[in-house]
């Protein structure tokens, strides 16, 4: 049985997109307020501190912590490589030697003729924070990173996991129904591509597209067994977004077999061949955080500075596009026709407040409760 979880997805042709991109910890940003960047630009830079390695030098060669600056090949804040002599001890004429060498790469951070102790810390790990999409900064986070705003094709899906990725879009499905199990339509697939199939992908595709060098998926549903075997553990509640796997998963519709929306699948496939950004990052509880994909348009526009957000009203309001969230309609496509007031009987004798809706696909209208359905947001 499919199952979906957030309400309100996004399913836009065209519109502003703002996303903010931070670094864990204070560092430094490397674009100003105004300036383009391209998706795979640094935008800002920090760097972790290394871990210590603390060394008992007089303990070790059994001197007096005193003695330690006698033997020392090194001070404070010179460069040591892994396996380089730090302290060389003789005695009796030379006929006893000892030495201590580096267990890693880095610096001498200190060293203390009251212990006897030296303290060595590996070189830092640097910390880059990309643009993600191509853009302009529209806001600089001092000393934490920037707003990027570009303009173009945005889709929320209802989940995903993996990290974020930016790759060539290929849409390798003819129908928004077809399912990802035949492995020669890999054929014309390169490393890094991003492909898009229709209504559900197999276990032994994804296999097969992950020794292509696909880095994401786009797809309507996917089997809560086929993540479970790619993760190597049962996909929880939690955030998802930055499990270690070669490849994101952008899921539109849920999970099992389900068509992806004829929108969604419209919109991908007139974008087929453009970089595209994708992040599999997902939240179900409170502070929603939906998977994404962004296609920029930007040449479609004379100026990014000058054009105006459009609000969105969560409101049902008739004329609005609705996705159904529960059985037996579970996945498809509808808009709402009327909006009763008064509560309704339904089969489960529970009385609710519903509304008529018609689906795209059939034109069958239907009266359904409020709770179960999810706007879509589009033009």
């Amino acid at each position: 049985m499919a199952h979906a979880y957030v309400p309100g997805l996004k399913v836009l042709a065209r519109t502003i997109i703002k996303k903010e991109r931070k670094l864990p910890i204070e560092g430094e940003v490397l674009v100003e307020k105004g300036g383009l960047v391209k998706a795979r630009d640094v935008v800002a830079r920090a760097f972790l501190p290394g871990p210590v390695d603390i060394i008992n030098a007089a303990n070790k060669i059994g001197i007096d912590p005193k003695e330690l600056s006698l033997f020392l090949l090194k001070k404070e804040g010179d460069r040591v490589t892994e396996g380089e002599v730090i302290v060389k001890y003789s005695s009796f004429f030379g006929l006893f030697r000892q030495e201590i060498k580096s267990n890693l790469t880095g610096f001498v951070e200190s060293i203390s003729f009251a212990t006897g102790q030296i303290i060595l810390r590996r070189d830092p790990t640097p910390v880059e924070v990309l643009a993600f999409v191509d853009g302009i900064i529209e806001e600089v986070i001092p000393k934490a990173g920037v707003i990027v705003k570009t303009y173009g094709t945005y889709i929320q899906g209802i989940f995903g996991v993996g990290k974020e990725k930016i790759g060539r879009l290929r849409v390798i499905s003819k129908s928004n129904n077809d399912e990802l199990s035949d492995v020669s339509l890999l054929q014309d697939v390169q490393e890094g591509d991003i492909i898009v199939g229709g209504s559900y992908v197999t276990k032994e595709f994804v296999n097969a597209a992950i020794n292509k060098g696909v880095i994401g998926i786009i797809v309507g549903g996917i089997d809560a067994e086929t993540l479970k075997d790619i993760l190597g553990y049962e996909i929880g509640v939690a955030v998802t977004g930055t499990e270690e796997i070669p490849i994101t998963f952008i899921i539109t519709e849920g999970f099992g077999k389900i068509d992806m929306a004829q929108r969604t699948f419209e919109l991908l496939s007139k974008a087929n061949g453009r970089v595209v950004s994708i992040s599999g990052a997902t939240q179900i509880r409170a502070g929603v955080i939906r998977p994404e994909v962004i296609i920029p348009f930007l040449e479609e526009i004379e100026s990014i500075q000058d054009i105006q957000e459009e609000s969105f009203s969560t409101a049902l309001e008739v004329g609005k596009f609705v996705r159904v969230i529960r059985e037996p309609y579970f996945g498809r496509i509808a808009v709402i026709t009327e909006l009763i007031e008064e509560p309704y009987n339904i089969p489960t004798e529970s009385r609710v407040r519903v509304a008529k809706i018609r689906m795209l696909d059939t034109n069958e209208e239907i009266i359904f409760p409020r709770a179960n359905i999810e706007i879509i947001e589009e033009e």
